[in-house]
């Protein structure tokens, strides 16, 4: 097929163009393509990766409502395989509250310090650590390790203050130590102002009292 010179000349533009940029924008596309490609790879991967993890934390709370040494044993499974391998979850932080739980109400004391500990230093939700360290300091407080239980409670954070001013006087009562049991519970009730928890308290200063 023949050309006129000016179709000629822009057909001798058009591949001097491509000549010199031909390469750049393929590889531009295809980094491209392969960009979209991945983030949708990688937006798969996290769903996947929710959508189990949420199953292992179901299998979990259906666990912790459960009674039996079977129970304990899945409670303990679901667990393991959510910090392990989902580590990151959302899911893995409640889920091990939830078994520290279970298995504090089970007399599993060492099982639900574990999880607690592990909470404390590995979960990705920092809401979630001040309650972790407040119900870690309730499990030292039954296997009677006070110092550590009230190392705990150190440097409370301000929507905690009060919680942990009142497990604080619970430790120091088990201590023998009175009169700082019922300042840390004075504080409490500072802190608790009109909160349900105050009364409650106000009970625990008023038995002192009485003994």
């Amino acid at each position: 097929m023949a050309y006129d010179l000016e179709e000629q000349e822009k057909l001798d533009a058009l591949r001097a163009w491509w000549d010199r940029y031909g390469t750049l924008c393929a590889v531009l596309v295809f980094v491209v393509v392969a960009a979209i490609v991945g983030w949708r790879g990688w937006q798969w991967y996290q769903g996947h990766q929710a959508s189990q993890a949420m199953g292992y934390f179901e299998a979990l709370e259906g666990a912790a409502g459960q009674q039996g040494d079977d129970a304990v044993a899945r409670i303990k499974a679901a667990s393991h395989t959510l910090r392990s391998d989902f580590s990151k979850s959302g899911y893995t932080s409640r889920g091990v509250l939830v078994a520290a739980q279970a298995l504090e109400a089970r007399k599993d004391l060492d099982g639900a310090r574990e999880q607690l500990e592990w909470l404390i230093k590995n979960s990705s939700d920092a809401a979630l650590v001040p309650l972790a360290r407040l119900r870690l300091a309730s499990v030292l407080l039954e296997q009677k390790q006070y110092d550590q239980a009230l190392a705990q409670l150190n440097d409370a954070p301000a929507a905690f203050a009060g919680l942990y001013a009142d497990r604080k006087g619970d430790i120091l009562l088990a201590q023998g130590k009175t009169a700082e049991a019922r300042g840390a519970w004075e504080v409490a009730l500072k802190e608790l102002g009109a909160d349900p928890v105050a009364q409650i308290v106000q009970l625990k200063i008023d038995a002192l009292a009485g003994a």
